[in-house]
């Protein structure tokens, strides 16, 4: 079957609007699907499904483990006020410090660039990033392309790069389990550190994101391993963004029977 249960809209770091991801999924004959944006479910009510396809409510929360970037999915979330909500405004409040101080810190190194740039380019998203830096470095003409950007001036270690403050994944995956959704652990094979895995099991993580399309055959064989071995379910995602990025779109076939215990989960008939 064709499924994705993670991908991007202009809400946070994705360019296409809610409904345009929505028909995207189905031109490409998505039969399940979540719309995951980054710290934000304002996506939802603004799009109307493909017919015959089935939605999953999700959301992506970024979070901090000893200094790295860890993001969990939290599917069959409330969409609205629940324990999780709290939690994402939070988050939003340090993003937007995070693109104040990264402005501050390249004009400082001589690039002019302010915030009101970074926010045109967030196009009224509730959930800024460092693509709509990137992108608003690009349009400035200070650097050649979204990859330069990162590269050369807010990726580690660059004049404007600033570390993350979110909350952290045990935090989050606690949250969406207490609001009654079911916590995630997003393309783990992008990990530092694979023992991260092991820690968050005790934290409540009912989940791998074990089909992506950065994953090898080698990942993919040990994340399955990993969810047979703690009970974890699994679940597929093209984390969509950009088709001038993510060339394959959206979408990817992978077999029933290996979702079957997530699609029960959330009560999604296959």
């Amino acid at each position: 079957m064709i499924v994705d249960m993670h991908a991007h809209t202009a809400m946070s770091d994705g360019t296409l609007s809610p409904q345009d991801l929505a028909d995207f999924m189905g031109e490409r004959k998505v039969e399940v699907f979540s719309i995951s944006d980054h710290d934000t479910l304002a996506a939802y009510g603004n799009f109307v499904p493909p017919p015959g396809s089935q939605v999953v409510p999700a959301i992506e929360i970024n979070t901090t483990w000893r200094g790295n970037e860890v993001h969990v999915l939290g599917y069959d979330v409330p969409l609205e006020d629940s324990p999780v909500t709290e939690l994402l405004a939070y988050n939003r409040e340090q993003r937007r410090v995070r693109a104040e101080t990264m402005v501050e810190r390249l004009r400082q190194a001589g690039h002019q660039i302010t915030l009101e740039d970074v926010l045109r380019e967030s196009g009224g998203a509730l959930a800024i990033g460092r693509p709509h830096v990137a992108k608003a470095l690009v349009r400035l003409g200070l650097t050649e392309s979204v990859a330069t950007a990162f590269r050369d001036m807010i990726g580690g270690g660059k004049a404007g790069y600033v570390p993350q403050l979110y909350t952290t994944p045990e935090h989050a995956i606690e949250k969406i389990a207490e609001a009654g959704g079911i916590p995630v652990l997003a393309h783990p094979g992008r990990l530092k550190d694979r023992i991260l895995v092991d820690e968050l099991v005790p934290h409540g993580l009912r989940g791998l994101e074990v089909f992506y399309p950065l994953h090898d055959e080698a990942d993919t064989r040990e994340f399955r391993e990993t969810a047979k071995r703690y009970g974890l379910v699994m679940t597929a995602g093209m984390d969509f963004h950009d088709i001038r990025y993510h060339t394959k779109g959206v979408g990817m076939e992978v077999d029933s029977e290996d979702l079957k215990p997530f699609f029960e989960l959330v009560k999604v008939a296959v």
